[in-house]
Formats: structure tokens, sequence, C-alpha cells
């Protein structure tokens, strides 16, 4: 188990799990992920498989049209997988938490590994959170 740990200090594949979001904190994410605050110096690439996948970015606010999939989604992924709430949504339902569409926190259906705070978050605080989930690996 800690070679695989080392392994993704280098090299860390994220996949984006959208669970209704408004929007905001998937344009961050991507924004992240642009030239100019360049994720990709630490290693992290974005794919579109949760097969492929080392970290599971989840943002916005489980449904009930959704909120057994996500369950369903880390169910594939390789393990060790790690889960990333991304935006206030995700961290605790923000302004969702009294709606009737929304059953739970992303934390009561899987664990939570870190969590990235704000409404959207600032890509600052999205390499900010990454870099404390590859310390924490370490």
């Amino acid at each position: 188990m800690e070679i695989i740990k080392k392994s993704l200090l280098k090299s860390l594949w994220v996949m984006h799990a959208p669970m209704s979001p408004c929007n905001n904190c998937d344009i961050e994410i991507l924004d992240a992920l642009t030239p100019r605050y360049d994720l990709e110096r630490f290693g992290i690439q974005l794919v579109g498989s949760i097969r492929h996948a080392d970290v599971l970015l989840v943002s916005g606010v489980p449904n009930y049209k959704n909120y057994k999939k996500l369950k369903y989604l880390l169910d594939q992924a390789a393990k060790p997988c790690f889960v990333v709430g991304v935006g206030t949504c995700s961290c605790g339902r923000g302004m969702f938490k009294d709606s009737y569409n929304s059953p739970c926190n992303v934390d009561d259906l899987v664990k939570v590994d870190a969590y990235i705070p704000g409404c959207p978050p600032r890509p600052e605080a999205i390499i900010a959170g990454v870099v404390k989930l590859i310390n924490a690996l370490k």
C-alpha cells in the first residue's frame, strides 16, 4: 500500500463527478487545469473514466436522481481512490441544506478525504487543496 501511495505523489489522475452543481465549481475546476494555473505541473491529469482515476472530484449536492450513482461510481474505481469535495455544496450542502430534493451530504454516501470550501472555490484554493492531499499521502 505504501508503494501505491508513493507512486500517486507524482501522478494523480482525477475524474470530475458533478452531482447537480450550479456549474460555478465546474468552471473553476476547469480553470485550475488551464495553462494559467497549470495543475499539470503537479502531475495532475483529468481523465474521463473512473477506472483510470486516483481521485474523484465531487461538486454539487446529491439529489434523489443521482445519489446512488456516486456510490456505484466509487465502487468501480481502482483502489485506493480518494474523494475530494469541491465547493460549499459538496462540503455541507450549502444553500440546499433544507431542500426537498437533497436527501444527504456527500460524506454520508462516501468517505471524503479532503474538502475545498468556497462558493465557488478559486483555482488557488483548488491548488492548495490538492497540495494538501499530496502532502497527506506523504
